[in-house]
Order: structure tokens, then C-alpha cells, then sequence
């Protein structure tokens, strides 16, 4: 990965992976929230911790700053998920059937 820095591509990279990392979130919410609700928030707290002590003890730039990106963009899924429960309730997206009874 040294010709990344070689031809300063690093921010680059990081720009379209951070894109992509956050992308990504956007159906695992409305996922996430479908299945279980809003119970899984403990879930993406753990990856979030999971990708800050990661991004801490490499020392790889690259790969330290997609850990950060990765960590909080799991940190704000937390809000996003009782914000997808929110919508799901003024009927923007479809409701669970199995767990009708979570939304009354």
C-alpha cells in the first residue's frame, strides 16, 4: 500500500471508502429495525467500541482512519435504528408483521 502514498491517493481512497462504509449503513438500519427492532442498538455500540480500540492500536493511516469511520458511522446507526422505528410508524417503510405488536 506504499504506492498509495507514493502517488497521494490515501485521501482519495479514504474519501470513497468513507462513501462507502456510510452507503452501507443506510439498508443495514432499515434491516436491523425490520428484524429486531430497536434491541439491536447494543450491537453496533460493541462494533463502534470494537472499531475505536482498533483504530487505535494500528498504525497503519489507511486502515486506522476506515476503522474510525467505520466506528462512528456505527455509533450513529444507535439513532439511526429508533429513527427508522419512527418512520416506520408514519408508514414510510414497511412494518414487520411478526412484530405488529411492538408498534402499537
Amino acid at each position: 500500500m506504499d504506492w498509495l502514498a507514493e502517488y497521494h491517493l490515501t485521501g482519495i481512497v479514504i474519501g470513497i471508502s468513507t462513501f462507502i462504509i456510510i452507503g452501507l449503513f443506510h439498508p443495514i438500519v432499515i434491516k436491523a429495525e425490520y428484524y429486531w427492532g430497536t434491541r439491536c442498538w447494543w450491537i453496533f455500540l460493541i462494533l463502534g467500541i470494537v472499531g475505536i480500540v482498533g483504530s487505535l492500536f494500528i498504525t497503519d493511516i489507511l486502515i486506522s482512519s476506515l476503522l474510525g469511520v467505520f466506528s462512528f458511522s456505527s455509533f450513529w446507526t444507535i439513532k439511526e435504528v429508533f429513527d427508522q422505528r419512527k418512520r416506520v410508524l408514519k408508514g414510510w417503510f414497511p412494518m414487520n408483521p411478526k412484530r405488529k405488536h411492538e408498534y402499537e
